[in-house]
């Protein structure tokens, strides 16, 4: 199963706050076919942050690296038609409604901490990291 990551999962690897351990577990797991998937806009999210917490140069370092360890996704019309259907249906920020989104495309597992993504009985997979 493909494994997707949202901002949420990326931040707590990269402070090394629980549930970064095993985005990091899985990130270097060589074992797997395939690398975890994110999307380009939560990954924009990501340096946002990053830009706001450390500086744009160490921010984008950052953010060069990630891209060594995951599959970064641009979003298809179909995935920014499914994130905001999600994100009106579920009431949910538009950011967050892209990582549902492309696990819906992936079929795969969203990792998320993120209590906006961890709906019961939606359409999208998830693994919460705070556990």
């Amino acid at each position: 199963m493909t494994v997707v990551l949202d901002a949420w999962a990326v931040l707590a690897l990269l402070t090394a706050e629980p549930g970064g351990d095993h985005v990091a577990s899985e990130m270097a797991d060589s074992e797997r076919p395939d690398r975890p998937v994110m999307s380009w806009v939560s990954l924009g999210q990501v340096l946002h942050v990053l830009i706001a917490r450390r500086g744009l140069s160490e921010a984008e370092e950052t953010v060069h690296d990630l891209l060594g360890e995951l599959t970064v996704e641009l979003p298809t019309e179909a995935v920014v038609r499914q994130a905001a259907e999600i994100a009106a249906r579920h009431r949910i920020g538009y950011v967050p409604a892209f990582a549902a989104a492309t696990a819906i495309a992936y079929d795969g597992e969203l990792w998320t901490g993120d209590p906006e993504l961890l709906v019961p009985g939606a359409r999208w997979r998830t693994r919460d990291l705070r556990e």
